[in-house]
């Protein structure tokens, strides 16, 4: 096979094998953390879930309007995961809903705004990477800011009582506790950002320059992502934080 594949990987029988085995040393490494069982979940989730978005992709991508709908699609999955993670008793419908907000809101409204001034163009190709990325990086945000301010809660719980017998409200106890802990929750987008070009050489910018791109539109465009997704970032880490500090999450 040739193509923009085989410019990355030899695809074949001999790739088989290799993510197998990878699959299989990541399952056996992850046995002494007790997450041997959720790695092969993982795994077995990524084959069925990329295929099927193979076979969808081709169907919506020349649809805005079924783009759209696609889009919402991984904003609700999106959702759904952040909410298992940052607090599983709240899982239920009322929690994925609250998540929505850090997980999805951020990112429909700076793609919308980027359709309407043309930034962005309006065609499905276009669309669904970039909401997918951003998504993807609010939901990691979300995920990790909630797991890690409910623990400081948990842990420093008497500090949170010795506030509110100070006079602080309920909100801003929580908030004095959880805020400065859950803002680490950046630092893997922050270090990508700061890395890029000297650690990492992001996969839109290969993808771009492996599509026929000139090495700056590539590095343009790799920019646009970095920077949109730090913002989007941010911004979920924030509302999480302040979500968790009402106990809506």
């Amino acid at each position: 096979m040739n193509g923009v594949g085989d410019a990355v990987v030899r695809i074949g029988p001999a790739l088989v094998v290799v993510v197998v085995l990878l699959a299989v040393a990541a399952v056996v490494v992850n046995r002494r953390s007790g997450l041997a069982t959720e790695t092969l979940v993982a795994v077995l989730r990524a084959v069925a879930q990329l295929a099927a978005l193979a076979a969808v992709l081709a169907a919506v991508i020349p649809h805005l309007w079924a783009s759209a709908l696609f889009v919402l699609l991984m904003a609700s999955a999106a959702a759904w995961t952040s909410a298992r993670r940052v607090n599983p008793d709240r899982s239920g419908f009322v929690g994925i809903a609250w998540c929505a907000g850090p997980v999805a809101v951020p990112t429909i409204v700076i793609v919308t705004a980027l359709l309407v001034i043309g930034v962005l163009p309006a065609r499905g190709i276009a669309v669904i990477p970039t909401a997918g990325i951003l998504i993807g990086g609010a939901m990691v945000t979300t995920s990790l800011a909630g797991r890690r301010a409910h623990d400081e809660l948990r842990v420093r719980r008497g500090e949170v009582d010795a506030a509110l017998s100070l006079g602080l409200l309920s909100r801003d106890a929580r908030m004095e506790i959880c805020g400065p802990a859950a803002a680490s929750a950046l630092i893997p987008g922050l270090d990508q950002t700061k890395s890029v070009g000297i650690v990492t050489i992001p996969g839109a910018f290969v993808g771009m320059v492996l599509g026929g791109a000139s090495v700056w539109a590539a590095a343009a465009m790799q920019l646009f992502v970095l920077v949109a997704l730090l913002t989007v970032s941010s911004i979920a880490m924030l509302v999480t934080v302040e979500l968790v500090a009402r106990e809506r999450l």
